[in-house]
């Protein structure tokens, strides 16, 4: 487990430019069936041009698409998802035991086999093409993803695995693990979370044999495409496909929060799932997206071998429903070593009714960041990696309050509030300071930016 980012390990870890052969501990890359821009600073010492970096074992060569730093590096194996008597444990397990004891296969064993234990690092055939992502989808930016090289990178989602497990002959399977985004900061969102993936496949047989003179129904068809199938799927078909993926989903966020929960559906796109949705949870009166899921592009299935099936696949994020079902107000909790927070999830059961008790709250200190933005291209996410990776988990936020386009110069600057505040104790205006102070000149130098300190 990854020690929550404190000041004073800054100027000794905080070193972004990765030396050569970095080597990070990790999970050895396997399955198993369940029972930016570098930034340095003040703080950083500096180091020599890495070649390569070594992760879980294996060197990958470093080119101009490696934006990977070592604070997201020094996340990668931490696996909370499978530490006991966490809360991301929690929810996982209480997900699997649902599907346990609901989902059972023709010789009484569970329908849906579980993997916890997939390698993060995958390919960027994995991540986006065998999922039918275009070249020029947004998703695929280095502003958003955390790449080794043009060829591998840490997984954006758990989806990255749907191909190969289809294609190894699996119908029904939840894939667990830790996945990768460069996003904004705040209380809701952190560069390293968890998912869960979920995949059901149906023969004809399957779909069609407890409907009422289901035997003349078709999987396929050769229609066309519209808003409400594909043009290869037949209606019945996709109805039925529908009607299951909303009821098995209906049933797990019931059996986690409890009889009485309101859901309702959001239609959406994914470019790997159509018809797409995202159910919302009515959560004391507020509605909250806890997932998306859709029916899969059939091309996907093809092409892993299952011709002659049709299925679904769902996302969910395992903190989201746990900020939800504990009321954990900030996600950096998740990643704390304070035994406060973490004895407060060990239970008898895991089913046990657990209500987080707050640490006590220490104060924030607020700092604010202007700069005249660059001539060329400007990326927030650039920004938010680079406050990051000095500040670490002393950022409980950044904010763009103010932007600003001189009339005659035409430049644009942007001002950002930067809110500091540690989880476990009280900040000294001393130190982040420091920290401000770092942040400021790593801006300059690392992006770009014209500073108006």
């Amino acid at each position: 487990m990854a020690m929550l980012w404190k000041f004073m390990r800054v100027a000794k870890y905080s070193k972004t430019a990765l030396s050569p052969k970095v080597k990070v501990r990790g999970i050895p890359t396997h399955s198993r069936h369940s029972s930016s821009k570098s930034v340095p600073s003040d703080f950083a010492a500096s180091a020599p041009c890495s070649n390569s970096v070594e992760l879980l074992g294996k060197a990958y060569p470093q080119d101009d698409y490696s934006n990977v730093t070592e604070k997201i590096l020094s996340k990668v194996g931490k696996n909370l998802h499978n530490r006991k008597h966490h809360p991301l444990w929690l929810i996982k397990e209480q997900v699997k035991d649902h599907f346990y004891k609901h989902y059972i296969g023709r010789r009484g064993t569970p329908l849906f086999s579980v993997y916890d234990g997939l390698s993060p690092v995958v390919t960027v055939q994995q991540n986006f093409d065998s999922l039918l992502i275009p070249q020029n989808h947004a998703s695929r930016r280095k502003e958003d993803n955390y790449y080794l090289n043009r060829d591998h990178m840490l997984r954006a989602h758990t989806s990255a695995h749907q191909w190969d497990l289809i294609h190894s002959g699996l119908d029904a399977f939840l894939a667990v693990g830790d996945v990768y985004r460069r996003d904004t900061i705040d209380n809701t969102h952190y560069p390293v979370f968890h998912q869960m993936e979920g995949v059901r496949l149906f023969s004809c047989h399957e779909l069609f044999s407890n409907i009422k003179d289901g035997e003349g129904l078709q999987l396929f068809e050769q229609g066309h495409r519209t808003a409400h199938k594909q043009e290869c799927h037949t209606m019945e078909a996709v109805r039925l496909v529908e009607f299951n993926l909303k009821q098995v989903l209906t049933k797990l966020m019931t059996h986690i929060f409890g009889d009485g929960l309101q859901v309702r559906w959001v239609d959406c796109y994914f470019p790997f799932t159509h018809p797409s949705f995202e159910m919302e949870i009515n959560f004391q009166g507020e509605w909250m997206e806890v997932l998306g899921c859709g029916v899969m592009e059939q091309q996907l299935v093809n092409s892993a071998g299952a011709q002659d099936k049709i299925g679904w696949a769902f996302g969910l994020g395992l903190e989201r429903l746990a900020m939800i079902l504990y009321d954990i107000p900030d996600i950096r909790l998740f990643w704390s070593e304070d035994e406060r927070f973490l004895k407060q999830f060990i239970g008898p059961h895991i089913w046990q009714k657990i209500k987080f008790q707050p640490l006590s709250r220490y104060p924030p200190l607020i700092n604010d960041i202007s700069f005249w933005l660059p001539s060329e291209t400007y990326s927030e996410n650039d920004f938010y990696d680079l406050v990051r990776t000095i500040g670490g988990d002393l950022i409980e936020k950044v904010v763009l309050v103010d932007e600003f386009a001189h009339p005659k110069t035409k430049k644009v600057s942007h001002c950002y509030r930067i809110v500091y505040r540690h989880p476990e104790r009280t900040l000294t205006q001393d130190e982040v300071h420091r920290v401000h102070r770092a942040i400021e000149e790593s801006a300059v130098r690392e992006l770009g930016v014209e500073g108006r300190f």
